[in-house]
């Protein structure tokens, strides 16, 4: 999986901060009738700590209020004391390295079982779980495996709105998993490559660096920082639509995440990709890895 991570038995201890208030892992919950639980109503951020502090911080908050904002979430907290809570939990549980943040707000409770949006009686819940997560390397490279379901058009379910609602990733995730491979490979409704059910995907073809249009996948944060990254790095960056056989023989293909960085792409659909060498990719983390410290000086 794309997302593995090396077990560690402080996760065991950990203080979670529900509504502002810190609980232990087994006391921390929410009500069944939580817009989330209940429906899947609200949006998350998943955080990286570093040296401390949380790498680009102000994009995540930018999508988590943009998010909060298209769903009309009312009586959110501001930006500061949510980032406050933040800092605050980190260093309540005295975390300063190797911790993956899941951030979640949703709607809040309602009265009753129904979609209403009207019938939610509290400001929105709030939860922060920071976690000790050591991603598992995979220097060989992840295999993918391209699925039936669909990126579909915004007026479906805009693929900007980083939603709990995530049960076309799910099924893209059973599918790719019942095939063997790590993560699936998801197309646009024209059938061009859109993204990846959990990651954002970018191949290289001739020293060139291609993404999807972005038209129908998240606005990823590493994703954006790649981009930038490869400009500075005078590599030709194209954002444009192209299809599978682009990618089956491309140079290199990679994925990206805020849990993760950046993580190579051994084949796609059993194709092998490229011959090993990865050396716009090696580039690009070195770049990434320098950012992250500027980020976080």
């Amino acid at each position: 999986m794309t997302h593995d991570y090396l077990a560690d038995p402080r996760n065991e201890t950990i203080l979670i901060d529900v509504n502002g208030e810190l609980f232990p892992r087994a006391k921390a919950k929410v009500s069944v009738f939580d817009s989330g639980f209940m429906l899947g109503d609200g949006v998350w951020e998943g955080l990286r700590v570093h040296k401390g502090k949380i790498p680009f911080l102000e994009r995540h908050m930018d999508r988590l209020f943009e998010g909060a904002k298209t769903l009309d979430f009312a009586n959110m907290p501001s930006r500061d004391e949510i980032i406050a809570r933040l800092h605050a939990c980190l260093e309540a549980n005295g975390m300063e390295e190797g911790v993956h943040i899941r951030l979640m707000v949703t709607r809040g409770e309602r009265s009753t079982p129904y979609q209403d949006p009207r019938v939610t009686i509290t400001p929105p819940t709030i939860v922060i779980i920071p976690e000790y997560k050591t991603p598992v390397a995979h220097h060989e490279g992840v295999n993918l495996f391209t699925v039936h379901v669909r990126r579909g058009f915004p007026d479906v379910q805009d693929q900007k709105l980083n939603s709990h609602s995530k049960i076309n990733c799910i099924m893209a995730c059973i599918q790719a998993a019942k095939a063997g491979a790590d993560e699936a490979l998801m197309l646009d409704p024209h059938g061009f490559v859109a993204t990846c059910n959990s990651t954002h995907f970018f191949i290289v073809r001739k020293g060139e660096l291609w993404t999807s249009t972005g038209e129908y996948c998240l606005g990823g944060i590493t994703r954006g920082v790649i981009l930038e990254l490869a400009a500075e790095e005078g590599i030709t960056v194209r954002e444009k639509s192209f299809s599978l056989t682009d990618v089956y023989g491309a140079d290199e293909a990679f994925i990206t995440g805020t849990f993760a960085g950046l993580t190579p792409v051994k084949s796609v659909d059993d194709r092998q990709i490229g011959e090993g060498a990865r050396p716009v990719m090696e580039r690009l983390i070195t770049a990434y890895l320098a950012r992250i410290d500027k980020e976080c000086a």
